[in-house]
């Protein structure tokens, strides 16, 4: 079709790996600071935290195994709506989903202990 010599195949082929690599480079960077996000490190710190007393408080015998189950049903839940919710938002959550998470969180946390 195209008789292209070999100097011009070269810078193509050089131009076309910049624009991949680059493209390629930013999405790294897009996820590291999605991961990074305040709002979304502020509610998996609480599931995280969560998931901790659930498990001491069956350890000490606060709880059933059943209930501590439940629980951890439950935070598994929250952690896929976090997920969802920053999926549909270009990698963050907003303050209004935040507060839904931090009410559903609450809802949990004040199951433990009890």
């Amino acid at each position: 079709m195209f008789n292209i010599k070999g100097s011009t195949k070269a810078i193509i082929l050089a131009v076309s790996s910049v624009f991949v690599f680059g493209a390629a480079g930013s999405a790294v960077a897009a996820t590291k600071w999605q991961q990074s996000h305040p709002r979304r490190a502020e509610v998996n710190h609480r599931l995280a935290n969560q998931n901790g007393r659930i498990h001491q408080e069956r350890k000490e015998g606060d709880i059933t195994k059943r209930q501590a189950q439940q629980m951890h049903r439950e935070d598994r839940g929250m952690r896929g709506e976090e997920r969802r919710m920053a999926a549909q938002n270009g990698g963050h959550i907003t303050r209004q989903e935040q507060g839904t998470l931090n009410r559903q969180e609450n809802g949990v946390s004040r199951q433990i202990g009890q």
